[in-house]
């Protein structure tokens, strides 16, 4: 693996956390439209009324397949991303690592999961898709944090600390709103509008994240050498 003007072919990796921001933003807009086109789901503005959940929006008709077609390889994709970081991490610092690529396929795993249940019914599959993205959130978050406590390490920050930063406070705060709404909220169709919102605004976060990894690998030119 190379930074700074390889002299050996080099296979970039920025392209990997591009197609792990890149798919799932695309595909969540595209399968809402879709269901919005077919009158499956209210007309609204998602980030502001909340009257649609992603997991709503992708949960019936074409946009059902074409979610699932395309959550099932960017799970691969993501994986693959917290693996080249965890390459990239041990390159610039020298620290082991052991966790980030464990927490990163556990968390794809579980993204997996949410996708191919995503549409069936039943409360054994309601139940397998309410965990898998709860736990694949929470676990991408795990795996951000392991990256910004390397990425913090004197005697000098890298670049990309402070951005990544400012994604896992937005992650935080995103988190604790939907905690205390539960507490705060006794109408349940209320509660469930907010917690779509702050669905929607988790998922710029999320798509934020891998952008600055992203920008980070291409700006520095990191990929493997062959």
């Amino acid at each position: 693996m190379t930074a700074n003007g390889p002299s050996r072919l080099s296979v970039p990796l920025w392209p990997l956390p591009l197609l792990a921001a890149a798919m799932p933003f695309v595909v969540g807009h595209l399968a809402w439209w879709l269901s919005l086109r077919d009158g499956l789901i209210p007309s609204c503005n998602l980030y502001w009324d909340g009257c649609v959940s992603i997991s709503r929006a992708a949960r019936y008709g074409v946009g059902n397949h074409l979610f699932r077609m395309v959550m099932l390889p960017c799970a691969t994709v993501q994986a693959l991303c917290w693996l080249a970081a965890t390459l990239w991490l041990r390159r610039e610092t020298g620290a082991a690592m052991r966790v980030l690529p464990w927490l990163g396929l556990a968390a794809a795993v579980f993204l997996a999961m949410y996708a191919t249940f995503l549409g069936t019914e039943g409360r054994a599959y309601e139940a397998m898709r309410r965990y898998g993205i709860n736990l694949y959130f929470g676990l991408t978050y795990l795996a951000l944090l392991s990256v910004l406590r390397v990425l913090s390490r004197p005697p000098v920050r890298d670049r990309a600390y402070v951005p990544l930063l400012v994604v896992a406070l937005g992650f935080m705060a995103l988190g604790l709103a939907s905690v205390a709404l539960r507490y705060a909220l006794d109408d349940p169709a209320l509660l469930d509008r907010w917690e779509n919102l702050l669905e929607w605004h988790l998922g710029l976060w999320l798509t934020a994240m891998f952008a600055v990894l992203a920008w980070r690998w291409w700006g520095e030119r990191v990929g493997l050498s062959r």
